[in-house]
């Protein structure tokens, strides 16, 4: 993303530019990156008209979010269950149309852009049927399901000059760009490990959505949604609980490891990593469940101009019952550390390391005396001792800061303008692709090698 041709954001890192790092400072309070105060304005004539595809839970909220950003418009939806079709009638309208198929969505001269929030088996479909209508995409991540599907989106994006945002909407967050910055300026040094975790410890985050009681071959278009999946018998499970089946899903690290890898990449300036293996299992939620409910990912990252080699360590756990639920980041360096969690993000400065220090007790009297001559000649005594940078720094969002609505600002804006976003098709492949790997490590019980400058298996 240009920075400099996008006012909210240039406004952004000037603000973020002016925070001082001070140890034991009060929390520091950002504006959004737009917001109700710097709302883009948008004339009749720039006015976006949307289609939603897909009306499950991530659909409600992601068309909600985008009707906050000024000059937007709902005219459509699609979803292969009825009860889903008449809710969006309650809550959005009834001018708006509804229909099973997504194809007619595509058909109509109406649509400017689609949201694309279907189980994961149908991103990368339905993402290049809308290019190739000529129709602006947003979609859900992860991008795409496998592997194979990422080069075929990019292209579809390159050749018909549609927008595609992909939907990790942290990396829109202005916690997110505040961390790029402070580790860009040095402040922890030498980066050497990230880690990050997603802990749950509910039925709803275990992916146990509820289940209406009219769900029926009558009220759901069970071929229509198993798609490019193997068939099989109507199942109400499979249809509203897709994330626990490897046929629609792509488990723990394609909905929950690929937000992380977003927000590391982009803080970073990273393009993935080289090596990955994973481990994890079914512990705990084991009913009618093929994807584990526990996961834990290792990840080499290769040294880059960008930043030197370090570890990634993810982490997921669905029936944790310590007190550290949440999502939270820890970017450790030699110098200090930055621990990111929802719209919170710390700055930990350590204390100075000073002389290396010495063990010679074993060493002869007269070697030790030798030593330590040229030792204090090395690492003198200061005169005048300065006073410790160690400490914290908080930096904080609003209260009503939305991460998701400024990312379909990012979205609407570059369909306006022509300018890029933030979270094209190659940053949401980058992204897709180590959690994919994760799957397959985990499958395959291997290591998997990944090149990511070529975005393929090395």
């Amino acid at each position: 993303m240009n920075q400099e041709q996008n006012p909210s954001r240039r406004d952004f890192l000037k603000l973020a530019a002016a925070g001082a790092i001070v140890a034991g400072s009060a929390p520091i309070i950002f504006r959004s990156l737009g917001g109700s105060t710097a709302a883009e304005a948008a004339s009749p004539a720039d006015e976006v008209r949307f289609a939603t595809i897909g009306t499950g839970g991530m659909g409600f909220g992601d068309t909600r979010a985008a009707l906050r950003v000024p000059g937007t418009r709902l005219v459509a939806a699609a979803d292969c269950y009825d009860g889903r079709l008449k809710r969006v009638k309650e809550v959005f309208g009834k001018q708006v149309d509804t229909t099973r198929r997504y194809e007619d969505i595509l058909e109509r001269s109406d649509v400017d852009a689609v949201i694309i929030t279907t189980p994961d088996h149908w991103h990368a479909r339905i993402a290049i049927d809308a290019m190739n209508a000529g129709k602006h995409v947003y979609c859900e991540k992860p991008m795409v399901q496998d592997l194979e599907e990422g080069p075929k989106v990019i292209a579809a994006r390159q050749r018909t000059g549609r927008v595609v945002q992909v939907g990790s909407q942290g990396i829109s967050s202005v916690i997110d760009h505040k961390a790029r910055d402070l580790y860009r300026a040095g402040a922890i040094g030498r980066l050497t490990m990230v880690e990050a975790v997603i802990n749950r410890n509910s039925a709803i985050g275990a992916w146990q959505y509820s289940i209406p009681p009219d769900a029926s071959p009558k009220t759901i278009d069970w071929e229509r949604f198993q798609g490019n999946a193997p068939g099989r018998s109507f199942d109400a499970d499979r249809f509203f609980r897709w994330r626990k089946y490897w046929d629609y899903g792509t488990g723990i690290p394609g909905d929950l490891f690929v937000h992380l890898h977003t927000a590391i990449h982009f803080v970073l300036g990273s393009h993935g990593p080289d090596r990955v293996m994973s481990s994890g299992g079914i512990r705990y939620w084991t009913e009618k469940r093929e994807v584990p409910d526990v996961m834990a990912g290792l990840y080499n990252y290769p040294e880059t101009d960008n930043h030197p080699g370090f570890t990634l360590s993810l982490k997921v756990n669905f029936a944790d019952g310590s007190q550290d639920q949440g999502t939270g980041f820890r970017f450790v360096g030699d110098e200090g550390m930055l621990v990111m969690g929802g719209d919170e993000l710390t700055l930990s400065k350590a204390e100075p390391r000073g002389a290396p220090g010495y063990t010679i007790g074993t060493f002869a009297d007269s070697i030790q005396q030798e030593f330590l001559k040229e030792y204090h000649q090395q690492y003198p005594e200061p005169e005048d001792p300065k006073i410790s940078e160690s400490g914290e720094t908080v930096y904080r969002a609003p209260g009503d800061y939305s991460a998701r609505v400024e990312h379909f600002r990012d979205f609407f804006h570059a369909i306006r303008t022509g300018e890029p976003v933030i979270e094209d098709a190659d940053v949401g492949f980058r992204a897709a692709a180590p959690a994919i790997l994760a799957n397959i490590s985990y499958r395959e019980n291997r290591i998997c090698r990944w090149d990511p400058e070529a975005m393929r298996m090395g």
